[in-house]
């Protein structure tokens, strides 16, 4: 296999016994690899095209624990000093919100005894497991659906990402983020300003204060702030046309959300659900849905694999004041 520096990045934050289990797995496992996890006294496992096996001494892969390398106190906290290298300060301050950013744009999740004060998370002690998910950078994946978001004065149109998680949400708001950041010459769409409020740091995966993803020449990015907040301060103080966000819910999103569009912003977001009906069952999502705040729905599932987009809906008012799906593509 061509190892790419993508993902030689992700390999250089293991312990190198670690390291080396991994790279002898089939190269179609790798090149299709999302996950490792690394949990200590535990069996070594990955997870690729949607599912998961464990890793055996041998670099092989199986469905039964029993037989499969578990990694030693020693390699897991090898692999832990490795991922904090950086900063203590900073690795530590990202440790409140269980996660870190790699170089790269990689993210590890992080599980141990949280630590809280005030019912509010101050810390992490006992780290006992990592995650690290792979960033895949996938460019032109949003080219075939750029047109079909735009409205009719050929802009961009509010647009909602209904996706299952693990369903390929994240790569293709990305994409399509850099693409109405850059505009389109043969769409005779312009470049807009675009401001990314990236309260998980997915979208762009800023590292040392620099998106290590391509997210266009005209983002500006708010890392790891709060949806709702940052949806307000893009638009107090970073007069965006469009804001991008991910993984909307709350009802305080759904608040900053509406303000944003009565203020002549368009927005571009993602929802994890499993179908427009279980999408409309939420609560929260009420007042968003029933503003009409949306010109777009994309609806993607993981049937061909994460990304596949099972339709691109228009969404328009009928009678008494219900949300009607139309258009499917």
């Amino acid at each position: 296999m061509v190892v790419t520096p993508a993902f030689e990045s992700i390999l250089s934050n293991l312990a190198p016994s670690l390291r080396g289990l991994i790279f002898s797995l089939p190269e179609n496992v790798l090149q299709s690899l999302e996950e490792i996890r690394v949990r200590k006294l535990r069996p070594l496992a990955i997870g690729f095209r949607g599912s998961s096996a464990f890793v055996t001494p041998q670099g092989e892969l199986s469905a039964n624990p029993a037989g499969a390398y578990l990694v030693s106190p020693e390699e897991f906290l090898l692999t832990l000093q490795i991922i904090s290298r950086s900063s203590v300060y900073v690795f530590e301050e990202q440790l409140k919100q269980g996660f870190i950013t790699l170089p790269g744009g990689h993210r590890v999740g992080v599980c141990g005894h949280f630590l809280l004060e005030n019912g509010r998370i101050i810390g992490i002690k006992e780290v006992n497991g990592l995650n690290l998910r792979i960033a895949r950078e996938i460019i032109g994946c949003a080219v075939p659906l750029l047109p079909k978001l735009l409205d009719e004065s050929n802009q961009i149109g509010s647009t909602l990402i209904v996706s299952p998680p693990q369903g390929g949400k994240t790569t293709l708001l990305r994409d399509l983020t850099r693409l109405i950041s850059t505009g389109s010459s043969s769409l005779n769409l312009a470049g807009c300003k675009v401001v990314v409020v990236d309260e998980r740091s997915e979208i762009a995966g800023v590292y040392d204060g620099i998106p290590q993803l391509d997210v266009g020449p005209e983002t500006d990015v708010l890392d790891a702030c709060p949806k709702a907040d940052g949806i307000r301060i893009a638009v107090r103080s970073l007069s965006p046309e469009v804001v991008v966000t991910d993984e909307i819910g709350t009802e305080e999103d759904v608040a900053a959300l509406l303000e944003a569009v009565n203020s002549g912003v368009r927005i571009i977001a993602t929802v994890h659900a499993g179908s427009w009906r279980e999408l409309e069952a939420r609560p929260s999502l009420q007042p968003l849905l029933q503003a009409e705040t949306f010109v777009n729905a994309v609806l993607l599932s993981r049937r061909h694999g994460p990304g596949t987009v099972e339709g691109v809906v228009r969404l328009k008012r009928q009678p008494p004041g219900r949300i009607e799906v139309s258009g499917s593509a």
